[in-house]
């Protein structure tokens, strides 16, 4: 299984050296296209017709919403402080 590297990795990296505020990052959503390609996966998956690649790919946003989400919990506790 080769290696895919997402556009949703683009979209993280180029909004963290933007020195995000915690406000920022409580706003940050993907682009409607990372959004639509991750339904495209979803679908597929639900249908059982994903590539391994593809399967690769689902697998990363997984883990970008996963830190998206953790980067979201520490802001909302540092706008509480």
């Amino acid at each position: 299984m080769s290696f895919v590297t997402t556009p949703i990795y683009e979209e993280i990296y180029q909004f963290l050296v933007s020195a995000p505020t915690p406000q920022a990052i409580l706003d940050f959503h993907a682009s409607e296209y990372v959004q639509m390609r991750v339904r495209e996966l979803l679908d597929k998956n639900r249908d059982g017709q994903l590539t391994p690649d593809e399967r690769a790919e689902l697998d990363q946003f997984e883990q970008v919403n996963h830190l998206v989400s953790m980067m979201k919990i520490y802001a909302r506790k540092s706008l509480k402080v």
